[in-house]
């Protein structure tokens, strides 16, 4: 009777857990395609290996393995899984082009860094150039 009630409270006591879970923490496979609404259309189960066969597809889905074989993915993770479920379902796009579109993002990012290196360097030489006027100027 004693180890039913100390499970029972266990029990409890990790559904608390659970509930109270942060949006920011890592999450299973199967809680991500719950989120993703993944569902085998046979058996209407939830569905983890479209995951599974994404994370081959897509070199941007990058899952932490902790303890074993257990993947869980961070947020970012999901967004791009999001994304990819987004284009490839809803949109009808074909996984190269999902990829391509991917590709294409990840550049548009990189020429958005550029543009703010160049943008820092412009600042810092024209703060240089006012410097210099005002030390001539006193």
């Amino acid at each position: 009777m004693l180890f039913y009630l100390s499970l029972q409270r266990n029990l409890k006591i990790i559904l608390i857990i659970m509930i109270n879970k942060k949006k920011e923490a890592y999450k299973t496979i199967s809680e991500v395609a719950e989120l993703l609404n993944l569902i085998n259309s046979k058996t209407g189960k939830i569905s983890t290996h479209t995951i599974r066969f994404w994370e081959k597809e897509f070199k941007q889905i990058k899952p932490k393995v902790f303890a074993g074989k257990r993947r869980y993915y961070d947020l970012n993770t999901i967004n791009i899984l999001k994304k990819i479920k987004f284009l490839l379902k809803d949109k009808g796009m074909t996984i190269k082009g999902v990829k391509n579109h991917l590709l294409n993002e990840e550049s548009d990012l990189d020429e958005t860094n550029n543009i703010s290196i160049n943008t820092k360097n412009i600042l810092k030489s024209k703060i240089t150039k006012i410097s210099k006027i005002i030390k001539e100027l006193k």
